[in-house]
């Protein structure tokens, strides 16, 4: 089996897992639902912990936009129950006991993290904190690789995930920091006319008040 990293577009590598919910077979299991895999380099390490933390308190956000997540690392599923008890137990927000409810890869063997290109030797033998984001039909759509020493902003994923979603339903691209751009604000971006006359039509469109457009290369319009 070769061991590369996994491109955009790609389909993403079957395989089976073992996690704190059981054996569980990748894609297969999230079939026809969105997924997040995201690695972090150790149980019990307090950057990882708060990683974790703001995956669980955003999780019904994600799991309304019909996505699951599922985390990783090289610690024994011994290890992973270890420390999802632990953060129950000691750990609160807005006063209420945090309770993971994902499933954690133990991948002690290394196997599933080579596979997938998560282990840099540059940045050590645990894991990079890594994350792919999976399609309905397994196809890796986005990937994330962030050093050990700097946490994940779980917005952003979230973000990704609900603009993945947009662009796919609408045939539309997503702008900088939406949906909080400084130019286009809340809407999307239209593709670029490939044609002379569609050019023209996009502007007869604009005047129309139907899009908006800065030019015929640059227009944009609201989704619901």
């Amino acid at each position: 089996m070769e061991n590369r990293i996994p491109m955009l577009g790609e389909r993403f590598p079957g395989m089976k897992v073992v996690t704190t919910h059981g054996v569980l077979e990748l894609p297969k299991a999230y079939e026809g639902k969105w997924f997040v895999l995201f690695s972090h380099p150790a149980d019990f390490t307090p950057v990882c912990t708060t990683e974790f933390i703001g995956f669980q308190v955003r999780y019904k956000k994600f799991r309304d936009l019909n996505c699951e997540l599922i985390g990783l690392s090289i610690d024994q599923v011994f290890s992973h129950i270890k420390w999802v008890e632990w953060i129950e137990e000691n750990i609160k927000v807005d006063g209420k006991p945090v309770k993971i409810e994902f499933p954690i890869i133990a991948d002690d063997t290394g196997r599933v993290s080579s596979q997938l290109g998560l282990i840099h030797e540059a940045k050590g033998t645990n894991t990079v904190r890594a994350v792919f984001i999976v399609d309905p039909k397994g196809d890796i759509r986005a990937i994330l690789y962030y050093p050990q020493e700097l946490g994940r902003n779980v917005d952003e994923i979230l973000r990704m995930v609900k603009g993945l979603q947009v662009s796919e339903e609408n045939g539309v691209a997503i702008p900088h920091n939406w949906p909080n751009n400084e130019l286009v604000k809340e809407n999307v971006i239209i593709p670029p006319a490939m044609s002379e006359n569609e050019a023209k039509n996009r502007m007869e469109a604009d005047k129309k008040g139907e899009i908006k457009c800065f030019d015929w290369w640059f227009c944009y319009k609201a989704v619901k």
